[in-house]
């Protein structure tokens, strides 16, 4: 297989490879960083987190027209206010969904994915009643169009790039918020011990409402780097659902660093093995490969102690 490729050209596959596992590690991430905060701190098996991504790609589609409609001097930066839109979109219904549905299922993990799953359905059926069964693109500004050489062999998209800088600035902000802000204080004094937390004077009714809200925001910005791979439609958030599950679960929930190597090593693993043999024997070999490990390690590869 081999035998065909110099070492040069082995090099710069391996290296485009790589890159593509960085690009899968991104967006997992980003999917992953929201589900992990509502898991991890509500015990909600949210299985409508996808179409709350959808949501973010949706607004991204909607601010790109409005932008080249009434604003065509300021295209090239309809990007940036697009993902702070799907943010507050998301997020605001995130809060919604909470209020109204969320907050009367708390301790029954079951009931919530059934809920949830009910919710995803009523959702795509309207995205496909407002947007049409079609799938939508975005085009993209120029500064994020073309690639950087970084050899004669391998140049590196610049929306690929722009990703990766915006998952790691997420994931700044996520544990800025967790671990240095007093809101994160009460999130984890929650998540430890939830009836201490409100014998303290902490709303943990608030406190779940905005940490859902924030899980929902994130999925939101995530629906925005989403337009820049793929196309959008009522369904494609189903396509990524499993997988970010599979990387709460392996990295251990309510584990910031979890999610994070998670993410890290499972994208890398696809990747890597999608390029000897096919991407959905790639898929079958990781999955076997995590479910082998979870057996051993059901807890994940990071956990907190939670008390109850």
């Amino acid at each position: 297989m081999f035998a065909d490729y110099t070492s040069s050209e082995l090099l710069a596959i391996f290296a485009m490879q790589g890159f593509a596992g960085l690009s899968l590690f991104s967006i997992f991430v980003l999917m992953a960083l929201g589900l992990a905060i509502i898991f991890g701190q509500m015990g909600v098996i949210n299985m409508a987190h996808g179409e709350f991504m959808i949501l973010g790609a949706y607004m991204t589609y909607i601010t790109s027209h409005i932008f080249a409609d009434y604003l065509p001097s300021l295209y090239g930066s309809y990007f940036i206010f697009a993902m702070f839109i799907a943010f507050f979109a998301a997020g605001a219904l995130g809060a919604l969904v909470e209020w109204a549905l969320i907050r009367r299922l708390y301790h029954r993990p079951l009931d919530t994915l059934l809920a949830t799953w009910g919710l995803s359905l009523i959702l795509q059926q309207c995205y496909r009643s407002i947007f049409g069964a079609r799938e939508v693109g975005v085009t993209l500004p120029d500064w994020l169009m073309g690639s950087v050489p970084m050899s004669d062999m391998v140049d590196i998209p610049i929306n690929g790039l722009f990703v990766m800088v915006l998952t790691l600035a997420i994931a700044a902000a996520v544990y800025y918020l967790m671990y240095r802000s007093n809101w994160g204080g009460q999130v984890r004094a929650v998540v430890q011990n939830r009836p201490m937390a409100g014998a303290v004077g902490i709303n943990t009714e608030k406190v779940d409402r905005m940490t859902f809200a924030l899980g929902c925001g994130i999925a939101g910005v995530a629906g925005s780097a989403f337009t820049m791979i793929g196309s959008t439609g009522p369904t494609s958030g189903q396509l990524y659902i499993v997988d970010t599950f599979l990387v709460v679960v392996f990295g251990g929930a309510s584990s910031l660093l979890g999610t994070i190597a998670s993410a890290f090593t499972i994208s890398q693993a696809q990747s890597t093995m999608e390029f000897f043999l096919s991407g959905s024997m790639a898929k079958v070999l990781t999955l076997l490969v995590v479910v082998g490990i979870l057996m051993l390690r059901p807890q994940g590869l990071f956990a907190l102690k939670i008390r109850r």
